[in-house]
């Protein structure tokens, strides 16, 4: 290639320049754009010059590189590579790497020296930049109290700095790869080893504590963290990390641990005795030491009392018993204990304190190193604790504070216990005085209870006894003048037959109204309106209450459904609503309001109702209202402000047993002149509404004569009822007596078509009987009576799931109803 193709092919160069020497002109010859590093900036891309004017760019200090390089090459012939500097006109400093060779004649005349040379002047700064930083990089972390690390991507150590190997003592430069985990405690070494390969794998920060050979021998805690450093597409290039000293706070949180558990297990110590021993065992374990005990000094500071030490392993003496001080210690360190200073001693041999003699003793009994802490009670030597080694020990400041603390906290707690003692003593008697004043309290009490209870027996069995009695007289006084009167022949008995039926209803009115209030009337929940449910009642309402008092309903739009008896519930309105008229002789106005409730933790507290989620009904008058003192008895049975015969004082204790067993509550708030509210909360129940209103009496309605009913109840003249009134009703009757006699009667009759049984019957219950009987033909269908059901038919209160109850008493029309109802069901 001729001069000026060469020129324009390197002419759009920017970093690369061919040149040549020619040796016979002593010219060099420079083609492409490194012409202007030289001071050419012509057109040409071609420029020539003699030697000397080309050398003269170049830095004075690096011409000889380029001469003796040029040299070389016509004496050996080899190629060659140099680096030098070369000032450009303005002054600028470029740095060229240079390659090239002479070229001989057939002859083996040197001709021309030529080659390439590029300009490296960016990639040099670079390197420079790179290494300025890295020794920026250097000093800084050398300047840092914590010890500073780097890896590669793959967890390759290559960096410490100075703090590293001062801490650990190692040589610098000595430790590569991951050779620095031979530097951590054995059982330490597993762990950090697992963290750290995680942080490698999931690229998270590292962080782990662990003990690191300090250069002193012993092991010391330190934390290590590691931030991952990422190019820019985020993958880990290299991670810097950290490791700080944290050995001192490591053994205060040890220590704090360790005295937290030591207070604890003194609070569990009745005894001094246990309560040394136990810190004598926790602290010989905390420290490592073989032997560690408590003794007390006897008043004339001579004698020490060791009740029980503790010891490590078969061969260490244990040093309880009683032992004259002056005869173990010696005067000199008897002197500093009484003074109150703790003795400390690493070596008894090299102690002069202990002196040849009192150093023998010492490790005759496995003591050759010991801390001895003196306890004071008024400037008093009074209590010793201390911790022996078989061995040479220099003890650490650690230790010592250590051993001081502890016991400091185990005399106060062994004074405190001594202090209790003392005072249990003292105040001996007047503790048998005080308690015998209890106990003759508690049978005053017992006994003013025991008569409460028979006055309020009394006043229940009263206030029963004379309901009933009055019912009595009506049903008893009716039939023997119906008795008298058909003996005659007189049949004009309609009247004395419905005076007969309304004492009848009234006590099984009565009834039920005692076993609601003592929560034995079974419910039959459903989930159901109550806005509903009140409106249905509005007609019945204003008939009860009467023209004079305005009925009013403020009936929440969107209220919530409650699981309850929908007939005990529209009964417990009714009752609220005529309490509320007697309430209000002359007239005013009654307010049935409901609302959905929610009552948190505070609220609950402060009313005493669980926090939940309610449905509250409330029925307001405008009456003459309630005092305290009628508020605080109004859910008493029997209690009633009525005059005699107006009421039977259950009204509200029905309320209040059919709404507790509901899982509710019931609230009163009243004011004199001002009027009363009666507030119930039902729970919230799950879902929709069953929108079932409550069962009516319907008309008797037919059995027939194809329809077999065993009716078996153990009573008989109720059974001879039962019977006789099913054969009225149409239905073909059998009857047993007991459960054994019934399942005979099952074995033998196919026809029966229901089982009506009583629930409480003797040897064999009417559950029991009706497990076996659907046992036997499980399609058959059975009704239940019972005139008490507790356990029987009921959980919590509540009718079990499948059960078909009819209670007693009950009338025609109910049994008709509740027969038609179960033989009809599928």
């Amino acid at each position: 290639m001729d001069q000026e193709r060469l020129a324009r092919a390197l002419r759009n160069t920017d970093d690369v320049g061919v040149w040549e020497l020619d040796l016979d002109a002593d010219r060099i010859s420079i083609f492409g754009s490194l012409r202007g590093r030289y001071g050419h900036e012509g057109e040409s891309g071609f420029w020539s010059d003699a030697t000397d004017t080309v050398l003269s760019r170049i830095v004075p200090e690096d011409r000889h590189i380029f001469c003796e390089a040029i040299a070389k090459a016509i004496e050996d012939g080899e190629r060659f590579s140099i680096f030098y500097r070369v000032r450009r006109p303005d002054g600028a400093i470029i740095y060229s790497n240079t390659h090239g060779r002479c070229l001989f004649d057939k002859d083996g005349r040197p001709v021309t020296v030529s080659g390439v040379t590029i300009d490296v002047t960016a990639r040099k700064l670079a390197e420079d930049a790179l290494v300025a930083g890295e020794a920026r990089y250097r000093a800084m972390t050398n300047a840092i109290e914590q010890m500073i690390w780097s890896t590669t991507a793959d967890g390759i150590y290559d960096f410490y700095n100075d703090r590293w190997y001062e801490f650990t003592g190692t040589p610098k430069s000595s430790l590569t790869g991951k050779s620095w985990q031979n530097l951590l405690h054995p059982e330490d070494r597993a762990a950090a080893q697992a963290e750290w390969q995680k942080s490698l794998v999931t690229g998270k920060p590292y962080k782990a504590e662990y003990r690191l050979r300090h250069h002193s021998g012993e092991y010391r805690w330190v934390v290590a963290r590691a931030q991952p450093m990422c190019d820019e597409s985020g993958v880990i290039t290299r991670w810097y990390g950290t490791s700080t000293d944290l050995h001192e706070r490591k053994l205060a949180e040890q220590r704090q641990q360790f005295l937290l558990e030591l207070n604890d297990r003194l609070r569990s110590s009745a005894h001094a005795t246990d309560a040394t021993s136990i810190a004598a065992q926790m602290l010989g374990m905390q420290v490592d030491v073989p032997r560690a005990g408590y003794g007390e000094i006897d008043a004339n500071e001579e004698v020490v009392r060791v009740e029980r030490d503790w010891t490590r392993g078969e061969t260490t003496l244990s040093l309880a018993g009683e032992a004259r001080i002056l005869d173990g210690f010696g005067p000199a360190v008897v002197a500093e204990l009484k003074a109150g200073r703790t003795l400390v001693v690493d070596d008894c041999y090299r102690d002069a304190r202990a002196g040849a003699a009192y150093a023998e003793t010492w490790d005759s009994i496995g003591c050759r190193s010991l801390i001895v802490v003196p306890l004071m009670r008024d400037n008093k030597f009074t209590a010793i604790l201390y911790l022996h080694d078989t061995k040479p020990r220099q003890w650490g400041p650690e230790d010592i504070a250590l051993a001081e603390d502890v016991a400091q906290r185990t005399f106060a707690y062994v004074e405190r216990l001594r202090a209790e003692n003392e005072i249990r003593l003292l105040n001996a008697t007047l503790e048998q005085r005080v308690r015998d004043e209890i106990a003759e309290r508690a049978k005053t009490e017992e006994q003013l209870r025991q008569a409460q209870k028979m006055e309020a027996v009394g006043q229940l069995t009263g206030g029963i006894a004379h309901d009933f009695n009055n019912m009595l007289a009506v049903i008893i006084g009716g039939l023997n003048l119906i008795q008298r009167r058909l003996s005659r022949g007189d049949t004009n008995v309609e009247r004395l037959i419905a005076n007969a039926m309304e004492g009848a209803e009234r006590a099984a009115a009565l009834t039920k109204r005692l076993l609601a209030f003592s929560r034995q009337q079974p419910l039959d929940p459903k989930t159901i309106d109550a806005n509903r449910l009140i409106e249905a009642m509005t007609e019945l309402l204003s008939r009860t209450i009467g023209e004079n008092i305005t009925v009013k309903t403020l009936l929440s739009p969107d209220l919530w459904a409650v699981q309850a008896d929908p007939a005990q519930l529209e009964n417990a309105i009714l009752n609220l609503s005529v309490n509320a008229r007697d309430a209000m002789p002359s007239g005013g106005k009654l307010t049935i309001e409901t609302a959905n409730i929610t009552v948190d933790a505070a609220d609950g507290a402060e009313q005493g109702i669980p926090p939940c989620d309610y449905v509250r009904l409330a029925v307001t008058d405008s009456g003459e209202g309630m005092s305290k003192e009628t508020i605080a008895r109004a859910f008493d049975p029997f209690f009633t402000t009525k005059p005699v015969g107006k009421g039977t004082g259950l009204g509200l204790s029905q309320v209040y047993g059919f709404v507790r067993q509901s899982g509710g509550h019931v609230r009163l708030q009243s004011q004199l002149g001002v009027g009363t509210s009666s507030y119930i909360y039902l729970p919230r129940a799950a879902g929709q509404s069953d929108d079932e209103p409550a069962d009516e009496p319907q008309p008797s309605q037919p059995g027939q004569s194809a329809e077999t009913i065993l009716v078996v109840e153990d009573d008989e003249r109720v059974r001879r009822l039962s019977v006789e009134a099913l054969r009225d009703l149409g239905y073909s009757v059998i009857e047993a007596g007991d459960g054994r006699d019934a399942v005979k009667l099952l074995q033998s009759r196919q026809d029966i078509s229901l089982l009506f049984t009583d629930v409480v019957m003797p040897n064999m219950t009417g559950r029991e009987l009706a497990a076996i009987a659907r046992q036997m033909r499980p399609n058959l269908k059975i009704l239940y009576t019972s005139g008490y059901t507790r356990d029987a038919t009921m959980q919590d209160g509540i009718l079990q799931d499948g059960i078909q109850l009819l209670a007693k008493p009950f009338t025609m029309q109910e049994l008709a109803a509740r027969l038609r109802n179960v033989l009809d069901a599928s």
